[in-house]
């Protein structure tokens, strides 16, 4: 073929001509120079970034008539060798369509003869994630620990797809996407020494459609030398990349802001009409709104611009289009650009979008009515509230003060504890069953937390279980109004903590409820009682093993029981 693609013609030669890696080109220079460099490597990044050709470029390198050398010659025979693919000793596999076990099996066969031509044997592995399983167990041992004349380089655009034991064996070299700037540059050099006429901003938007990639670049460049003929035009440049003029965006940014939904329906009509892709449109349109935001709050940093040129039009609406509605129109837009995968009629979503965004609201607080209102009605509680600050404490000051009984933190309920049922629980009263409900407390509050039952948690915080049997319990209140409102089950207090303690203690406990003040005559009350009864019977009553084992030491002169 007499003609050859340009990103074939340019195609890095030496470690200088590698784009945007700076970062790998350098550390790679250095291992050349001092012979430390490895049996393997993993180059890893986009497409079109660099990765093959830095492999190419360190095969002649590492094998150049004048190592060790930073650059290699390209004058040698081994360079030259290199480069035209004459020298078997580099030899460069495409995985995808060599991606078996047997292939592999051959490499690990024929890796260990010495290089034929040069000093080393070089094995470039592309697209190296298409190996199959078993292919990489083959590959494994083999990359571990070559022969010390075989190098293997090993490249790939995913990464995460190679096994951890085959990235743990190499050391691994990012390559980044190439920044416009740096397209631009090369470009420029390429369109120079092709000597072709370009219109300025053309290779900005063959740069920008690249998407990082300089062979993308190239391809699209030479695609738009083609089609344009003597002088490539931005024209010409946005007809071959899909992309919109930022002419255009901004003239529907513009109707997007001013709410008019015709004019902004009418010049996405007409983008359209020219064959642009809905897709392809909504992703420029949310870069200018991205990029304008950016520009809006730091109009220095213009290097960090993706998509747009800072130009009259674009500064305009920067200043007319506050931050809020940015953040708005972004947000629509990207939720349009995500339901466009799904669907076969993107246009109507793009459609739909636009007169979301005319019809919602950007106007600043301080214009809306409502917002008026409400921070006069602020303004209004703000004033009465210094007013009561100044007048009504002082007013209170000054007022005598009165005698007034007290009430009890929780309020006055007339609660009566029913003292019947009572007495009948104290008849039955044990103490390992009081003892068993008091070491459940704890876990019964923290169950009622966990519940997110906060409220009944607040009842039972000053209760405490004053007497148990084994179907009943007294649970004592420090306010008679908690007291009240858990015998009357509001919320299902009582009913929950029932339940609760049926599932912790295996049984179920009635729980009664008795106020702190009315708790102390209703005890001295059964004492009474139960003495009478005591003395009246010729048994003699039960006595607490404790209380009778306490009198035998000390006697019982000296015992005072409470409870």
């Amino acid at each position: 073929m007499s003609y050859q693609a340009l990103y074939r013609v340019f195609r890095p030669q030496r470690f200088e001509d590698v784009v945007g890696q700076e970062h790998i080109t350098k550390t790679l220079q250095n291992a050349l120079l001092q012979k430390k460099f490895s049996h393997a490597y993993l180059f890893s990044g986009p497409r079109g970034t660099g990765k093959t050709s830095a492999a190419k470029i360190f095969a002649k390198a590492v094998n150049c008539e004048h190592a060790p050398v930073d650059e290699p010659c390209n004058e040698c025979a081994a360079c030259k060798g290199i480069t035209n693919g004459s020298i078997s000793d580099v030899i460069e596999i495409d995985a995808a369509s060599n991606n078996g076990v047997d292939e592999i099996r051959d490499i690990r066969d024929k890796v260990k003869f010495a290089p034929s031509a040069v000093t080393y044997k070089v094995y470039i592995i592309d697209e190296v994630h298409m190996l199959s399983i078993g292919a990489f167990n083959a590959l494994l041992k083999t990359l571990e620990e070559p022969p010390e004349h075989c190098i293997f380089i090993l490249a790939t655009t995913e990464p995460h797809k190679i096994p951890l034991t085959i990235i743990s064996r190499c050391q691994r070299f990012d390559f980044k996407r190439i920044t416009s700037q740096a397209i631009v540059g090369c470009m420029n050099k390429i369109v120079d020494a092709e000597q072709l006429q370009v219109e300025e901003g053309s290779l900005d938007i063959i740069a920008s459609a690249a998407d990082g990639g300089m062979r993308d670049a190239l391809s699209l460049l030479d695609q738009a030398v083609s089609f344009s003929g003597d002088v490539l035009k931005v024209e010409d440049a946005l007809l071959i990349t899909g992309a919109v003029s930022q002419l255009y965006i901004g003239k529907l940014a513009q109707s997007l802001h001013d709410k008019n939904v015709s004019d902004a329906l009418e010049t996405l009509n007409e983008l359209l009409q020219q064959g642009k892709d809905p897709a392809k449109l909504i992703e420029d349109m949310i870069f200018y709104f991205r990029d304008m935001l950016l520009y809006k709050t730091a109009p220095g940093l213009e290097g960090v611009l993706e998509k747009v040129k800072v130009d009259e039009t674009f500064r305009g609406l920067s200043e007319q289009i506050p931050a809020q509605a940015i953040y708005e129109m972004i947000d629509i837009l990207n939720k349009s650009h995500q339901e466009m995968k799904w669907t076969n009629h993107p246009r109507i979503f793009f459609e739909v979008a636009v007169v979301k965004i005319c019809q919602t609201s950007h106007q600043s607080t301080a214009d809306l009515p409502e917002v008026d209102m409400l921070m006069k009605k602020i303004q209004q509680l703000e004033q009465e509230v210094e007013r009561l600050k100044t007048t009504g404490i002082k007013a209170a000051a000054e007022s005598p003060k009165k005698e007034t009984p007290r009430v009890p933190k929780g309020g006055k309920s007339n609660y009566k504890a029913p003292v019947g049922r009572i007495h009948e629980i104290l008849k039955e009263a044990t103490r390992p069953d009081l003892d068993l409900l008091r070491n459940s407390w704890g876990k019964l509050l923290a169950h009622l937390k966990q519940q997110n039952k906060v409220s009944h948690a607040a009842l039972l915080n000053d209760s405490e279980p004053v007497a148990a049997a084994s179907a009943a319990f007294v649970l004592k209140f420090k306010y008679e109004i908690h007291c009240k409102m858990v015998a009357e089950d509001n919320n299902g207090v009582r009913t929950n903590l029932e339940q609760i303690l049926e599932s912790m203690l295996g049984k179920r406990m009635d729980l009664i409820g008795v106020p702190e003040e009315q708790w102390g005559k209703i005890r001295e009350e059964f004492l009474v009682d139960h003495q009478q009864e005591n003395e009246g019977s010729n048994e003699p009553a039960e006595e607490d093993p404790l209380i009778a084992e306490a009198k035998k030491l000390v006697g019982a002169d000296l015992i005072e029981i409470k409870d």
